[in-house]
């Protein structure tokens, strides 16, 4: 008997108004599902309709997402399945030459081969199963003919002695109320006493994990130059996490008995008798520690800073276990402040009445913990804040907006939403007060948030029925006495909610339209015509969605066709040179790359108008090691390939800690490459204490002398002489607050403010000059406020200095990124037309803001365009000339690998307060030749950073000061803290666990708006409420609550166009086509940051997938999943395919989640 599967309406209005359906065969069993995009209060016209099939045991055969693709065509996925019922292949979607209006389609594959879809490619991937009933996978290969001699490999086995693999033990003894563990060795493992499963990816390299009979990692192996890398994770009696001892830890032999080492190099955790975490200490860093109350949720925590100065960071709660207010407050030692507060609840609830603490009124009680020393921030939810400075207009653009009292539904209200939040400035008591308004279906359309220099930036959108941006307007005021700056935007979208056009006001000038974007029929972006045409972009992809090219057909051309850039990107191809050197640089040759990492990279650059440039490209050639970490750079000059200039050479220790870099360069004007850098590091632990150049050149890094470098007890770094910083301060968040710079006569202080987020809000630099006449001083103050950068500059005598005018000789540590040694000066910056800095009379200190495709030149009236490459660093900057109308080249920058700009293509650093500056993927280069990284500062001339990651635990397995893993041609350096979860005690027994999290978004898609960007984050916390929250078993519950998006995000999620190089080739469930990726699911030695496909509605499902992945969660058809595929069944959210919104966990999934999230406790 035939099983029909009814296809389900959704109601778009109360009364009669129903969903259509188109008609389907009657002779197939499907679900149909119809998403609408818009609604005018009666009818529909964009719909994403999908219909899926499914053969006469109920498994899906075929998913038509009907008239999906630009030309309104079907797109088809074909399925099938061995002999046995298993899905061994797995085809990617082919778009079809019309549509079915949702009726199956026959011969779905035709298709493919069309030039414009995928050619002769192959296009399914493919598993190799073992034969034994279970179906474990020995070989994975990949969509591609490139790929179809290149398996990932499987193999499954257990431990022998032979594996020599040592074995630390952990016993603990309580000591004051701390279970503190002793780390001890047992030998090696013996036979079968773990279980050994090996990956060998594409190119041969080799991760073996081992872990004991309950499941736990204990060890992971990676194999570079035929050396162990053994990363070993130490559990006590208790199984707890004890110790971890990364790869240069465990090879040694001193390791249990040289206890300086042994803090240097290891992970170390104590816990209480409840099984918390209380104390931690990181390599290189003084040990922090965590004080709970009496519902186990975080309290007190407190750095070796904080206790040299007797006080604690706090943290309390309201009755929902949401985050009230935050703050420092004096205390003494940890087990004190336990027994204080061991026995309590703190939570706090909001009050008419309040208190005044650090110059503003806090409306919740103070009952515990009263006795406080500065508060930093303030959330408040449910209602706004009596002292509110703008309290929720009645209607945002058109959209009635809700409050407590309710809008035009009185049961519609902000109950159990965030509406304030208020961040204290660190180094006073001012205040960023922000305000978020809501539609009548909950969503953000308006934000309001006062600044502490008493003026504000309000953000208002017009959401459609599906959520995107339609329009929004942005007003700026830096403070009262300044005029109002008005930013509009309007966005037109396609059937299928795809970005078409995107257009930009600012102030009364006239419209710019930023962008014109055209896709393939694989929905990716093929075309972006940017500045009403001012260049027209091309992209290409390969098989695997990976970018390829930038202007492809320009590459050949003497001009580039009036393009300005043309960029490909070479994996499994090779064209340049294996080796420049073999002597100098053996064993680092370039080879076809198949695991993701990139080959070559090519590029053409015209660098000034009317000038073409050398019709061979230039090259980079890259050499990797067994860790994937980069070797060499080989820079191929187009005139003299193997001249050896602009390379980079490295090599490492088993942490990933670079022990020499060897640089060379064009100097002086000169066409004759020379060593710049030839850098050895020594080490204590991961800190680099010396860096020596034993090339006798200043021009890349100035350390021919090799002073010594300091660290304080947090791992920052606080001086570095060879660069002349004398001193560097942090504050509480471990940012640089005052940097010292240089000696009488000529000395330069950099004073940095922050708010209590981290957010950087003001930067002082100040010159100052001893001489004959006296002393005198200059001083250049940077504001940064919601995106907007303002200048001032002023001197001794009263008067502004034109820095960028002169160029005037510095005594800053400055990167030699572009000068030589004889030529150290700041740049000034062309285009004004005078010499000097053109002043807008309304806003003379303003200098730009940032847009979609690059940044709005404030005083030029200018919007400024970027060419960026496939990491985001920026290779051109260009305009349209306000006083000829024609193109201008403003900037053009090539990198070493590392991200030192190349001696001779342009200036690294033009001054403050300039766009120019955001460089090196985006960042900001300061004064220090440092690059700013949200919370860390990056050398691109040592490759390392200064400070302590964050992340550091979740990168156990090497340095923490690396940057990006020494893997910088594939991937984009990213931060972030981590989950919270709360527990709160019910009347009837049960528990209610309130779960939240920081979020880093990141948009890396070509076609995704700002206000595309706020629409998902509306989106996703939705779904992540509604597929997380809800009852397990034994009937506590689980709440998703606080979901805040900040650069110090506990997850990193990347919103792109296309799965990155390294991520997409290692998806390995079921080989499917991957519209997300988790870098690392719920473990040990694993990084949070996901990858989520830009797809209309469903890309909150991809990114809410990926954070199921790092909760724990595994798919349905996971071997290793404890929970069987039937009881998740094919409508969840982990699913795959992921071809609709599947929201769904079961109460086994919640379980898992439970067990599994990082309790409140291992917070800092």
């Amino acid at each position: 008997m035939r099983k029909i599967i009814t296809p389900i309406g959704i109601l778009l209005a109360t009364g009669v108004a129903k969903a259509q359906l188109s008609p389907l065969p009657n002779n197939e069993n499907y679900i149909q599902s119809k998403t609408y995009l818009d609604y005018n209060g009666n009818t529909s016209s964009k719909s994403s309709e999908t219909v899926q099939y499914f053969d006469g045991l109920g498994r899906p055969k075929q998913v038509v997402n009907v008239k999906s693709s630009p030309l309104g065509k079907d797109v088809v996925t074909h399925i099938e399945y061995d002999g046995f019922g298993r899905q061994v292949r797995e085809y990617l979607p082919v778009p079809q030459p019309g549509t079915l209006n949702g009726g199956i389609v026959p011969l779905s594959l035709a298709n493919a081969t069309q030039p414009d879809i995928y050619g002769q490619e192959k296009i399914f991937a493919e598993k190799i199963l073992e034969n034994s009933p279970l179906d474990r996978v020995q070989q994975q290969i990949q969509v591609g003919n490139d790929w179809a001699g290149k398996p990932v490999k499987f193999n499954y086995d257990a431990i022998t002695v032979a594996d020599g693999v040592r074995k630390f033990v952990a016993t603990t003894n309580m000591v004051n109320g701390t279970l503190q563990s002793v780390l001890s060795e047992d030998w090696l493992y013996r036979d079968k006493e773990l279980y050994k499963n090996t990956i060998t990816d594409e190119d041969g390299n080799k991760t073996t994990e081992f872990k004991n009979g309950k499941g736990k990692t204990v060890v992971v192996r990676k194999i570079v130059n035929g050396e162990n890398a053994d990363t070993h994770y130490v559990y006590n009696e208790y199984d707890q996490l004890a110790f971890v001892l990364p790869p240069l830890a465990s090879i040694r032999g001193d390791i249990v008995a040289n206890t300086v080492k042994h803090d240097e190099l290891c992970y170390q955790y104590r816990y209480d008798g409840k099984n918390r975490l209380i104390e931690k200490k990181l390599p290189g860093k003084d040990w922090e520690y965590m004080v709970y109350d009496k519902a186990d949720r975080l309290i007190l925590t407190q750095d070796v800073n904080l206790r040299n100065q007797a006080q604690w960071l706090f943290t309390k709660y309201d009755q929902f276990g949401r985050i009230a207010y935050t703050g420092i407050m004096p205390g003494s030692t940890r087990a004190a402040m336990q027994d204080q507060i061991g026995n309590q609840v703190i939570t706090e609830t909001q009050t008419s009445i309040g208190f005044s603490k650090s110059g503003t009124i806090v409306y919740y009680t103070n009952a515990f913990l009263s006795n406080l020393t500065t508060l930093l921030s303030i959330n408040y939810y449910d209602t706004y804040p009596r002292d509110s400075r703008k309290f929720p207009p009645a209607k945002i653009l058109d959209q009635f907006v809700i409050n407590a009292d309710g809008a035009s539904n009185s049961f519609i209200s902000t109950l159990g939403l965030p509406t304030a939040s208020y961040v204290k400035n660190i180094e006073d008591d001012k205040w960023t007060m922000n305000y978020m308004y809501y539609d009548t279906k909950g969503r953000v359309i308006g934000t309001y948030s006062f600044n502490h220099l008493g003026g504000y930036t309000q953000t208002e959108s017009k959401l459609d029925f599906a959520g995107l941006v339609q329009n929004s307007e942005i007003k700026h005021l830096r403070k009262p006495d300044e005029a109002e700056v008005n930013i509009k935007e309007r966005f037109e979208y396609d059937s299928q909610n795809r970005l078409l056009k995107h257009y930009h006001q600012v102030d009364f000038w006239p419209e710019q339209l930023l962008a014109d974007n055209t896709y393939n029929e694989l929905s990716q972006l093929k075309n972006k015509k940017v500045g009403n045409n001012l260049q027209n972009i091309d992209y290409a992809y390969n098989i695997r969605g990976w970018l390829t090219d930038i202007n492809k057909g320009q590459m050949s051309v003497p001009d580039l066709g009036g393009k300005l850039f043309s960029y490909a990107i070479k994996y499994t191809q090779k064209n340049g040179l294996t080796n420049p050197d073999p002597v100098l640089f053996a064993g680092k040759d370039v080879q076809p790359k198949y695991n993701g990492n990139i080959a070559e990279v090519d590029w053409r650059t015209v660098e000034s108008i009317g000038a073409n440039p050398p019709l061979e490209p230039k090259r980079y050639g890259y050499a990797y090691d067994g860790l994937n970490r980069l070797t060499a750079g080989y820079y191929q000059n187009p005139n003299n390939p193997g001249s050896k200039e602009n390379t980079e050479s490295l090599s490492y220790d088993l942490n990933g800690n670079i022990t020499g870099l060897y640089r060379t360069g064009v100097t002086d004007n000169s066409n004759t490459p020379t060593v710049i850098d030839n850098l050895t590091y020594t080490y204590t632990g991961n800190q680099a204490i010396q860096i020596k150049d034993n090339s006798n050149n200043k021009t890349g890094y100035e350390g021919i002398s090799g002073f010594p470098i300091e660290y304080d007890l947090n791992g920052n770094m606080k001086s570095m002489m060879d660069k002349e910083i004398t001193a560097i301060n942090y504050n509480y968040l471990s940012l640089p607050n005052m940097v010292q710079i240089g000696f009488d006569p000529i000395t330069t202080s950099i004073k940095t403010n922050y708010r209590a987020d981290g957010l950087k809000l003001r930067k002082e630099n100040t010159r100052t000059s001893i001489g004959f006449g006296g002393t005198t001083w200059t001083k250049e103050i940077t504001d940064y406020l919601d995106g907007f950068q303002y200048l001032n500059k002023t001197s001794s005598g009263g008067n502004e200095e034109m820095f960028s005018s002169v160029p005037q000789e510095t005594r800053y540590a400055l990167e030699q990124q572009a000068f030589s040694l004889n030529d150290k000066v700041v740049a000034p910056d062309p285009g004004t037309g005078n010499g000097g800095i053109i002043k807008n009379p309304h806003h003379p200190e303003l200098q730009f803001f940032p847009t979609a495709e690059g940044f709005y030149d404030y005083q030029k009236k200018m919007y400024i365009y970027q060419y960026k490459d496939h990491l985001g660093n920026v290779r051109i900057s260009y305009g349209r000339s306000n006083y000829t109308g024609l193109l201008e080249i403003t900037d053009v920058n090539d990198y070493y690998p590392f991200g030192m700009n190349h001696l001779k293509s342009g200036n690294a650093f033009f001054g403050a307060g300039t766009y120019k500056n955001y460089k090196y993927q985006g960042q900001e280069l300061q004064e220090t030749g440092f690059y700013s990284f949200k919370w860390r500062n990056y050398m691109p001339d040592v490759g390392r950073f200064f400070n302590i990651d964050p992340l550091s635990e979740k990168y156990a397995y090497q340095s923490h000061y690396n940057f990006a893993e020494n893997r910088v041609i594939d991937g984009r350096e990213l931060e972030g803290l981590e989950w919270v979860k709360s527990t709160t005690l019910n009347d009837n027994g049960t528990k209610t666990y309130t779960l939240s999290a920081t979020i880093n978004l990141v948009n890396r898609s070509q076609n995704l708006t700002p206000e595309g960007v706020e629409a998902f984050k509306t989106n996703f916390v939705s779904q992540m409420k509604e597929s997380f929250g809800g009852t397990m078993n034994n009937g506590d519950k689980i709440e998703v609550g606080n979901i805040n998006f900040t650069d110090k995000g506990s997850y990193t999620i990347a919103l792109t166009d296309q799965i990155s190089t390294e991520q997409s080739s290692k998806e390995l469930d079921n080989g499917s086509e991957i519209k997300g990726y988790t870098f690392g699911e719920n473990g040990n030695s694993q990084v949070n940051y996901m990858e989520a496909v830009v797809s209309g509605e469903m890309t909150s499902a991809y990114a809410t997938h990926e954070i199921g992945h790092s909760l724990g969660l595994k798919h349905q058809d996971d071997k290793s999943n404890p929970i069987s595929p039937k009881q998740i069944g094919t409508d969840n959210l982990m699913s795959t395919p992921q071809w609709k919104i599947a929201k769904q966990t079961i109460p086994e999934q919640k379980q898992i989640i439970i067990q599994n999230i990082p309790d409140e406790k291992n917070k800092n």
